[in-house]
């Protein structure tokens, strides 16, 4: 009789865990790490974190990486440090500082300058970024020696305010699309004052409807019993407050589980709508569209 231990089973686990990432951890060894603490058989994130920032990871597991596209396309919120004169290969902390400048700008002209980054804006991605150039990671290319040619992007900003401000550095708070690199932000911010910059300190502070108030950290997971762990978890239907819910009965419920339409009815059922998701009775059961007053499954999800 072999005396090996016998290998862990993996758990049918479904649900949000809203992750609050600590620094210098990717956001692949959150998954595996979470993955293993929660014994789950499946797991995923929404939304890369670099591993020098803090913050909100989403991390989803079982049906709840079906919703993860809904969560990636929310609203993000990050709290950022500009340290002043200092321009890096990386555009923060991590890259070697390829240009310096004397130049410190005083509160007033900060905060004159950012209505410029307010609204649609065009960033230049940095080059130690995932981004594929010609089938390859921009930052692959960049850390080989070579300077890719970043194709400039437009993103949305829908805020963007100081919260404090020194000398030194300076931190700030922006609101903003999918897409948006902070750490392009932070150094365009920097070369329209007359001077440098990159960034010292990142915290995403929230992800959709995910916010730091729901924030759980790895000592808490690590601290609990499996009981303990699940309680934490949000349900699937969390992942989804900004996309349009329809409400459908159980007999709807058990043909859009089958993958089918159903039909929906009463005075006020939709017609038409791009993206929506059917519950029953509070639990996500399918996302899809609306199309001639049928709603039609994209992605089922299992009870």
């Amino acid at each position: 009789m072999s005396d090996a231990p016998k290998k862990r089973a993996r758990r049918d686990l479904s649900g949000w865990l809203v992750f609050n990432k600590p620094y210098d951890m990717s956001s692949t060894e959150a998954v595996g790490k979470l993955r293993w603490l929660y014994g789950a058989k499946k797991a995923g994130h929404a939304g890369t974190l670099d591993p020098l920032a803090t913050g909100i990871l989403p991390i989803a597991f079982g049906e709840a990486t079906k919703t993860v596209p809904a969560v990636q396309d929310g609203i993000k919120v990050y709290h950022f440090d500009i340290v002043w004169g200092i321009a890096t290969t990386t555009d923060d902390v991590e890259g070697e500082a390829t240009e310096t400048s004397d130049v410190r700008p005083d509160r007033a002209a900060l905060d004159a300058i950012l209505p410029r980054f307010s609204g649609v804006i065009t960033q230049i991605p940095p080059a130690f970024s995932a981004i594929r150039i010609g089938g390859e990671r921009a930052y692959d290319l960049a850390r080989a020696g070579e300077r890719p040619v970043m194709p400039p992007r437009q993103v949305e900003i829908d805020a963007l305010e100081v919260i404090s401000h020194g000398q030194e550095r300076s931190r700030l708070s922006v609101t903003c699309s999918k897409g948006t690199y902070v750490r392009a932000l932070a150094r365009d911010i920097a070369e329209a004052l007359g001077t440098r910059g990159h960034v010292g300190a990142l915290h995403r502070a929230r992800v959709g409807s995910f916010t730091d108030a729901d924030a759980i950290t790895l000592e808490t997971v690590e601290g609990g019993d499996e009981a303990g762990r699940d309680a934490l978890l949000l349900p699937v239907a969390a992942g989804l407050t900004n996309v349009p819910e329809i409400r459908i009965d159980a007999r709807q419920a058990a043909t859009l589980r089958l993958g089918n339409p159903v039909l929906l009815t009463g005075r006020d059922a939709p017609v038409e709508m791009e993206q929506a998701w059917a519950s029953l009775r509070g639990e996500a059961v399918a996302l899809g569209y609306v199309e001639h007053g049928q709603f039609k499954p994209r992605r089922v999800i299992l009870a």
